[in-house]
């Protein structure tokens, strides 16, 4: 049996793979600061003490162990001569990745749900997004997450590896895993592909449906600065999702395609360092309370 797996990541000259782990890093850190930054200004701000900021903190935090589930490996393999990685680290690396990604597709729905209640329940988003449902959507979504992706990764561990053990990916990703298997896998292949769409396609349907009504709202609205702050909150949560969505729904609708291994790489890198990267900076620049708030934490230290 195989007991470690081999990363190939980008195998390129030596020139080239320190100019991607200098690249790689800079994009590394910039997003942990970019989302620590959400974290610190929504935490020392009394006024973004709201369920809509709570879900936002709680998602820059999803996003930084997000990130951190896979990026580090891929740094450390590209400065390696061996870009090995065990059995049991491949598991874990493969659990942890996927119940982040569920987990955002779950925030994302939540924070669709506040934006709806909102714009289209003004009236009674008091009473109904009140800090104890908040409390219960932060929980949910961070254990459906983990629970969503229990079985497929239960059934990965079962999955038999004894030929070659080398994956044409920079981590344990799903499709690169079923390949290497030494004997037909059509149960684990066929619920890991049922999982991974229902979760893609349930969420992403939610959400384009909350966002449909939100904007009907909107619409509605008389022009003036109400409608421009509603429409650019809404407009700036619905990029997000177009940018994980879109990259995510080439993947894993059919996990077990073996063609185009660069192209997979290329999206793959997107939604796993891209998307992180741009999230704060689609939230912080698109919102006036978010941009107070985040002066008033950059400035705290130089007054001190």
């Amino acid at each position: 049996s195989v007991s470690e797996f081999i990363l190939l990541g980008f195998p390129c000259r030596r020139e080239i793979q320190i100019l991607l782990f200098v690249l790689f890093s800079l994009i590394y850190l910039l997003t942990l600061m970019g989302n620590l930054s959400i974290i610190c200004a929504v935490w020392s701000s009394r006024k973004l003490h709201t369920p809509m900021y709570i879900l936002l903190a709680n998602f820059s935090f999803l996003e930084i162990c997000y990130v951190s589930s896979d990026v580090p490996k891929l740094l450390a393999n590209i400065i390696s001569q061996t870009k090995s990685i065990s059995y049991a680290g491949c598991l874990l690396q493969f659990y942890f990745f996927f119940s982040m990604c569920a987990a955002e597709g779950y925030f994302l729905s939540a924070m669709s749900f506040d934006r709806f209640l909102a714009i289209c329940r003004p009236l009674h988003y008091p009473t109904i997004m009140t800090y104890h449902l908040c409390a219960q959507l932060v929980v949910f979504c961070w254990i459906g997450g983990f629970l969503s992706i229990l079985v497929p990764a239960t059934l990965m561990s079962r999955v038999p590896f004894c030929g070659p053990n080398i994956i044409d990916h920079f981590f344990c990703d799903l499709g690169p895993l079923l390949a290497l298997s030494c004997a037909p896998v059509p149960k684990t292949t066929l619920t890991c592909a049922t999982v991974s769409s229902l979760i893609i396609f349930l969420t992403f349907l939610y959400i384009l449906g909350s966002y449909s009504l939100v904007l009907r709202a909107v619409l509605r609205v008389p022009a003036g600065s109400g409608r421009n702050k509603a429409f650019s909150t809404c407009a700036s949560h619905f990029l997000v999702v177009s940018l994980f969505y879109g990259s995510v729904m080439v993947m894993y609708v059919s996990p077990g395609s073996r063609s185009h291994p660069g192209t997979q790489k290329f999206v793959t890198l997107f939604y796993c360092m891209a998307t992180p990267f741009f999230n704060p900076l689609i939230y912080s620049l698109r919102n006036k309370d978010m941009k107070d708030a985040l002066k008033k934490v950059l400035r705290a230290p130089t007054k001190v």
